[in-house]
Order: C-alpha cells, then sequence, then structure tokens
C-alpha cells in the first residue's frame, strides 16, 4: 500500500514560486503516471498536472500552462510541482495523485491521494 506525503506548501505573495513535493513510500512509482490536483474553497477539486511514469510526458491544465511544472526522480519515489508567477486564484489545497495506470489520461482513474498541502497567494 502506497502513502503520499505532501510538502511544499505555505503562504506566497503574487508573483512568487513555489515547489511542492510528493514523498512516496511502501511501494515505488516508477511504473505509474502521477499527478496534481487542488482544490479552492467552495470549489470542486481540479486537475492541474500530470506527468507519465518515466516523465517523458506531461499535462497540464490551461490555467497553469507556462507558469507550472511537473516532474518527478524516480530514484527517490518523488514527484515535485514548481509553481512559478503565481496568482492569488491559485490559492488553494493542493494533492499529490496516483493514477492506477502508467500514461495520464482524463480518464484514468486515481486510486491514491496524498492529504494535502496548502497553498495560499496574497495579492
Amino acid at each position: 500500500q502506497v502513502q503520499l506525503v505532501e510538502s511544499g506548501g505555505g503562504l506566497v505573495q503574487a508573483g512568487g514560486s513555489l515547489r511542492l513535493s510528493c514523498a512516496a513510500s511502501g511501494r515505488t512509482l516508477s511504473s505509474y503516471a502521477m499527478g496534481w490536483f487542488r482544490q479552492a474553497p467552495g470549489k470542486e477539486r481540479e486537475f492541474v498536472s500530470a506527468i507519465s511514469w518515466g516523465g517523458g510526458r506531461q499535462y497540464d491544465a490551461d490555467s497553469v500552462k507556462g507558469r507550472f511544472t511537473i516532474s518527478r526522480d524516480n530514484a527517490k519515489n518523488t514527484v515535485y510541482l514548481h509553481l512559478n508567477s503565481l496568482k492569488p486564484e491559485d490559492t488553494a489545497v493542493y494533492y499529490c495523485a496516483k493514477f492506477r495506470g502508467s500514461y495520464y489520461s482524463d480518464r484514468e482513474p486515481v486510486d491514491t491521494w496524498g492529504q494535502g498541502t496548502q497553498v495560499t497567494v496574497s495579492s
């Protein structure tokens, strides 16, 4: 049973940057696509970014393209989300997710979630 633990969230001013980390324990992540989702207060959880098992393919929501970058280090069993040019509307709890398969699609189910890390962007 894999467990995902996020870290790196915090309070940042608009235009600033953060790096979120998702460390896995209990199982290697190297065969699976991984992703990040977020949920703002009063809103549904939404997809942010995903990366294929080997890191060769990345997928980003239109709202974060050009600002956020997902990466992974399979040797460290860790996935990252680099958040740049942050906006107040990026404020949310960010969740790490493990997909069931090796590649992301919008039909690919998530089978493991992290507990989330809060990102707050002040204007």
